[in-house]
């Protein structure tokens, strides 16, 4: 291949690269993600005001909220809801609990025609164990910079 066949083949390619890439509006990402998080937010904030309505401590009140969201993240994911609201509002919807009882749950729900053990019990984590791996050696690495420190 000559260089200029190379030249016309790599204009070519970006053409039709420029033309398959989706283009995206950052600030409308934004606002869709703030309005996400914030809605699940403000969902897990009236429900610690009701349970402070019934004379729960602040400690179950927090307990009970993160059970109640966790609930209805995967609740909404077998319903196939959660997904549709991820896309719409992207980082918005996973970065609460929620969105990580959804990484949780969707693998599970996916794979469960497979079975309890080689379906749903070696896929449940194939999302959510990373970050599970990475933040107990996260949390340890630190204790032990701690510990020296307080030495």
């Amino acid at each position: 291949m000559t260089p200029l066949e190379k030249q016309i083949k790599e204009k070519q390619y970006q053409d039709y690269v420029k033309q398959h890439t989706p283009v995206h509006n950052v600030w409308t990402n934004m606002l869709k993600a703030f309005l996400t998080g914030g809605s699940i937010c403000t969902i897990g904030q009236l429900i610690s005001n009701y349970c402070k309505t019934l004379g729960l401590s602040e400690k179950d009140c927090g307990a009970w909220t993160a059970i109640v969201l966790v609930l209805f993240s995967v609740i909404l994911t077998g319903l196939n809801v959660y997904s549709k609201i991820a896309n719409w509002g992207g980082a918005g919807a996973l970065v609460p609990i929620t969105g990580f009882a959804n990484s949780v749950a969707a693998p599970a729900i996916e794979y469960k025609k497979e079975g309890q053990v080689f379906g749903i019990g070696a896929k449940i984590f194939t999302i959510a164990g990373p970050v599970l791996l990475y933040g107990v050696v996260t949390s340890w690495a630190l204790g032990v910079v701690y510990w020296v420190i307080s030495i």
